[in-house]
C-alpha cells in the first residue's frame, strides 16, 4: 500500500466523536512531519559523532546495477528504525513509512518497503555480509576491550520455528519440546552487555563443541592482548576439547559440570573429608582435584553446596539435589561443581561464575526484546545476516543508554519508552528546523536534562577528536560510559581525554 499511486477515497478527514467530555472533532492530517521517536534525533548525533554509521552504509557490500533499485543507504536505515522501533517481523518496517522526521536525518531519501528489505538481504553474497558486520561488531566492541581485564561469556540460545525454513531441526527446546529450531551461539563481554559475535546454526547444532567452533573463530581474529582474562560457560562446555583447546592457547576458563556418577563421586568424598568454606549467597565450598573418563589431565574442581529451605517440587532435570544425614535428620543441599583453570580463593571463583547470570539478561533482551526472536526467512542467510545487524544496533543502542545513565544499565523495556519514544513535530522557519518533542514519560525532565549534558559531550568530542578514526571515538565514547563500572586503565596511545561532565 506504501507504493501505491493512488491514495484511498476518504470522504472526510474530520469526524465527530462523543465522549465523556463531550463532543470533540477528530482530524487526519498523513502528511504532518512528526515522528513516534521523538528523542531519536541524539542517538542520531552519537552515530554521526561517532562515524560508525557512515563507516557502516560506506563498507556495505550490496549494490544495485538497476537505476529503479533502491537506495543502499535506505535499505540500510530502513532495518537501523525497524531495529530500534523494537520490530521483529519485516511486516512491521510499513508502520516507519509513517515516520515523517527521523528518515531525513539518518540521510535517507525514503523508507524502503518491507519486500524491498527482504529481497535486498537476499541480494548479499553471505560471506561478504557476515565479514562486513562481524568487521563492524569489533569496531563498536574492541575498543573497550582494551579498557579493563574483561570475561567472555558463551552460551547457546533456541530460537523456536514455525515454518519450513533451512535448518529447522528438532533438537534441545526446553520451552517447546519437539519443535524445530535454530541455533543463536552466542558470545558477550561479561557485565557491560556487548555483544562480541552470534553464529545462527540448525536446531540440532547446540551442544558445546558446536559452538566453541565460532569461539575459537573469535578469538582467533583478536588481537592477543585483546583476549579476555577467562571464558566463562555453561556446564555444555565442561568437556575435554573445549578445556584442552583453552589450555592450549593459555586462556583460563570457569565453567560448570554435570552431576555425573563419578563428580557425585568426588562430591561424597568432599562431604566427608574437604574443609568447607564460605563461598557466599548462602553457599559453602570445597575444593579438590579429579580426572574423569576422557579427560587427559586431572583439572581443579569446586564443590559448592547451599542448603534449601522448606519443600521442593523437583519438575526440572537441572535441579540435582543430594541428601545428607545430619543430627538433626535430613537436610537437603543443592550443588553445583565447577572446574577452572584458575588459581583464585573459592569464594572469588564462585562469585565469577554467579556474575555469569547477567549474560542470561542478554539472550532474554535480544530475543524477547530485540529481534533474535523474530526476522524469520526459509534460508539460513539472512537469517545470520539479520541476527548480526540486530547485536550492531544493540550494541550501539547499548553505549548510548550507558552515556545517558552511566550508574545504570537499561534494557530496551525501558530505554526505548525513557529515551526514545515520544512525539516529534518537525517544524521549519527561515532556514531554520526545529524538532518538538513531547514526552508522556514521568522521567522525561530526568533524561532532559541527561541529554542536554550529552549533546554537549558530542559538541566537545566532535572538536577534540577530529583528527581521530573511529576506533580512537569510540574509546573515548566507552571511557565515559563505562567509567563508573569498569576499572578503566589509562590511555596508552595518547589520546586527548575529554574534561569530565560537570
Amino acid at each position: 500500500m506504501g507504493e501505491c499511486k493512488k491514495r484511498p477515497f476518504v470522504s472526510s478527514s474530520r469526524v465527530a466523536v462523543d465522549t465523556f467530555a463531550g463532543r470533540i472533532h477528530v482530524e487526519w492530517d498523513p502528511d504532518a512531519a512528526v515522528t513516534p521517536l521523538g528523542q531519536l534525533p541524539f542517538f542520531i548525533e552519537f552515530l554521526k559523532v561517532s562515524g560508525l554509521y557512515d563507516a557502516f552504509v560506506a563498507d556495505c557490500p550490496l549494490s544495485y546495477s538497476s537505476p529503479n533499485a533502491p537506495n543502499v543507504r535506505d535499505i540500510l536505515g530502513t532495518l537501523i528504525l525497524s531495529v530500534l522501533a523494537g520490530h521483529k517481523r519485516y511486516a512491521h518496517i510499513t508502520t516507519i513509512r509513517s515516520d515523517r522526521v527521523n528518515p531525513e536525518l539518518l540521510g535517507m531519501t525514503g523508507v524502503a518497503s518491507e519486500d524491498s528489505a527482504r529481497r535486498a538481504l537476499s541480494q548479499f553474497d553471505e560471506a561478504e555480509a557476515i565479514d562486513w558486520l562481524d568487521g563492524h561488531l569489533a569496531a563498536s566492541t574492541r575498543p573497550v576491550l582494551g579498557l579493563a581485564p574483561w570475561v567472555l561469556d558463551t552460551d547457546n540460545t533456541v530460537k523456536p520455528l514455525y515454518g519450513k525454513q533451512e535448518g529447522a531441526e528438532k533438537s534441545y527446546n526446553p520451552k517447546k519440546p519437539g519443535r524445530p529450531s535454530h541455533a543463536y551461539h552466542s558470545y558477550f563481554m561479561g557485565n557491560t552487555r556487548l555483544a562480541l559475535g552470534v553464529e545462527v546454526e540448525p536446531g540440532n547444532q547446540h551442544t558445546g563443541k558446536h559452538v566453541a567452533v565460532g569461539l575459537w573463530k573469535l578469538l582467533d581474529t583478536m588481537p592477543c592482548h585483546l583476549w579476555p582474562i577467562f571464558i566463562r560457560g555453561d556446564s555444555a562446555f565442561g568437556s575435554e576439547t573445549i578445556m584442552h583447546e583453552a589450555e592450549e592457547r593459555n586462556i583460563h576458563y570457569l565453567t560448570k559440570l554435570k552431576l555425573t556418577s563419578n563428580v557425585k563421586k568426588a562430591i561424597n568424598r568432599l562431604i566427608e573429608h574437604g574443609e568447607w568454606v564460605d563461598a557466599g549467597h548462602g553457599f559453602r565450598g570445597a575444593e579438590t582435584t579429579i580426572q574423569l573418563l576422557g579427560w587427559t589431565k586431572r583439572r581443579r574442581i569446586i564443590v559448592l553446596k547451599r542448603l534449601i529451605q522448606g519443600e521442593v517440587l523437583i519438575t526440572d532435570k537441572q535441579l540435582n539435589l543430594a541428601f545428607v544425614e545430619t543430627e538433626d535428620g535430613i537436610r537437603k543441599y543443592e550443588y553445583q561443581v565447577l572446574v577452572t583453570s584458575m588459581q583464585d580463593e573459592i569464594l572469588t571463583i564462585a562469585q565469577h561464575y554467579r556474575d555469569r547470570g547477567d549474560s542470561e539478561n542478554c539472550f532474554d533482551e535480544l530475543k524477547n526484546q530485540w529481534g533474535w526472536g523474530g526476522f524469520t526467512t526459509k534460508d539460513l542467510q539472512r537469517c545470520r545476516i539479520i541476527s548480526r545487524l540486530v547485536a550492531l544496533v544493540y550494541n550501539w543502542w547499548s553505549l548510548y543508554t550507558r552515556l545517558l545513565n552511566p550508574d545504570k544499565r537499561h534494557e530496551a523495556i525501558t530505554s526505548r519508552p525513557l529515551m526514545l519514544e515520544s512525539v516529534g513535530r518537525k517544524t521549519s522557519h527561515s532556514g531554520q528546523t526545529t524538532v518538538t518533542i513531547t514526552s508522556s514519560h514521568a522521567k522525561a525532565s530526568v533524561i532532559q536534562a541527561a541529554i542536554q549534558v550529552l549533546t554537549r559531550f558530542f559538541k566537545e568530542l566532535a572538536h577534540t577528536a577530529e583528527q581521530l578514526g573511529i576506533a580512537e571515538k569510540v574509546e573515548l565514547i566507552a571511557r565515559k560510559a563505562y567509567s563508573k563500572m569498569l576499572p578503566v586503565l589509562p590511555p596508552e596511545n595518547g589520546i586527548k581525554l575529554l574534561p569530565a561532565a560537570g
